[in-house]
């Protein structure tokens, strides 16, 4: 067991859960996220509001880092890979074009979420297959909305989950791996986003992303 993930077993198949807010499906040689939300800073800096720069390259960083730590041969991105048309700026193509040069020959899908859609046709050179619709494979069905479906247990992002720990005086809110029964609900990968905070199911599951850690509270 690496330290850091949380391995567990969903749909008669072995996942892991990683730190670095994404799921890994070893069998398939598959890594999934979601909520990536490139380009958000900018769009935010056009309308006027200043905000930290190197948040893409942070999260650029840490893809990199999951991929390389996995292995993975491909790449699911299960939505709202991009934030806005307006923040998908000349920069923000260049930086994800070196980010791609580096994983040449990496696999990568984006199944589209709500935000995506306001963007037609993504650069060509991301090379990046692009789906409208959900992705089947196995087990498991890959979708941006997290809403069930027969036969087969769903992957989702959209909802941002957070989960809200106390101790004492202390207190707590880190985004989760969200795993309710036929549904499971991936962290955002972007760390700056906000977040919705988990409704607890009874036979719901929660791994908090606590650092470079992910536990089950």
């Amino acid at each position: 067991m690496v330290p850091g993930r949380c391995q567990t077993r969903v749909a008669d198949a072995d996942v892991e859960l990683l730190p670095e807010r994404a799921l890994h499906w070893p069998e398939a040689g598959v890594l999934a996220v979601a909520d990536l939300h490139w380009g958000k800073t900018e769009s935010f800096q056009q309308h006027g509001i200043p905000l930290p720069l190197g948040v893409l390259e942070d999260d650029l960083a840490r893809l990199s880092s999951a991929l390389t730590a996995t292995g993975a041969r491909r790449l699911l991105l299960v939505g709202d890979l991009v934030h806005s048309k307006q923040g998908l700026t000349a920069d923000v193509i260049s930086r994800v074009n070196a980010w791609r040069e580096n994983h040449a020959s990496l696999e990568v899908v984006l199944i589209r979420g709500n935000h995506d859609r306001h963007v037609r046709t993504l650069p060509p050179t991301w090379r990046m297959e692009d789906r409208e619709d959900a992705w089947d494979e196995g087990p498991f069905r890959f979708a941006h909305h997290p809403e069930a479906a027969t036969g087969r247990y769903v992957w989702a992002g959209h909802l941002h989950p957070m989960v809200r720990l106390t101790g004492g005086a202390d207190r707590l809110r880190l985004p989760c791996f969200h795993l309710r029964p036929g549904v499971g609900v991936l962290p955002a990968f972007s760390a700056f986003t906000g977040g919705l905070d988990v409704r607890r199911g009874r036979k719901d599951r929660v791994y908090a992303v606590a650092g470079t850690a992910v536990v089950e509270v």
